[in-house]
């Protein structure tokens, strides 16, 4: 099976070939107009950050615009209540290096953003992003590097958006279930999720 693993960029691109002219022109330095539409489309995105103990990717979603646009250089994203592990902020002040993958239900491309962040608790930034009255608790600063869409291949593939393929939430493990399982029932599944409704809308934000 060794001679059949690739180890080096040549033999990777002997077998893929060069990326096709658009494939290389989408790529900006900087929030485009065309492309800062994107941004405040997306109600969902996913941050990939890396750390000592390794990499991340955590889910970020609110209403559409949640991560706001500063300039063409510089987006705000608030960091809204969660599970308290911290591991993307963990990892952002210890290494910078962030990428960003942005989802839009019903739209096939994707939109990418990889830069820097920086974590900030300045009050009056704090304060800028409250919903109903709850700061979050600090705000992270992206810095842009380089900016593209993907293609819809992935999203047509998976069928993502297609109602009819949605899988209902019986179908596999609640989160109790899960914590039960996973804890050597050290969790009362049931009475986790029986809970867990009413704790995610008192702390939504």
């Amino acid at each position: 099976m060794s001679d059949h693993k690739i180890t080096d960029v040549a033999a990777l691109e002997a077998i893929y070939g060069l990326p096709r002219a658009a494939s290389l022109t989408k790529e900006v330095d900087r929030l485009l107009p065309v492309y800062r539409r994107f941004v405040e489309a997306a109600p969902f995105c996913a941050l990939a950050t890396s750390g000592p103990e390794g990499l991340d990717v955590s889910p970020r979603g609110d209403a559409t615009g949640f991560i706001t646009v500063e300039d063409d250089k510089t987006l705000y994203l608030p960091d809204r209540a969660g599970n308290n592990r911290v591991d993307s902020l963990r990892n952002v002040i210890r290494d910078p290096r962030i990428a960003l993958l942005f989802l839009i239900p019903g739209i096939g491309e994707t939109f990418r953003i990889n830069g820097t962040a920086e974590v900030l608790v300045d009050p009056a930034l704090l304060e800028r992003f409250a919903v109903e009255g709850k700061k979050p608790r600090s705000v992270l600063k992206i810095t842009i590097e380089t900016v593209f869409f993907q293609c819809s291949r992935a999203i047509v593939r998976s069928d993502l958006w297609n109602p009819e393929k949605h899988v209902a939430r019986g179908d596999l493990p609640s989160a109790g279930q899960i914590l039960q399982a996973v804890s050597k029932e050290a969790f009362d599944g049931a009475a986790y999720d029986e809970a867990l409704p009413k704790r995610v809308a008192e702390t939504l934000y």
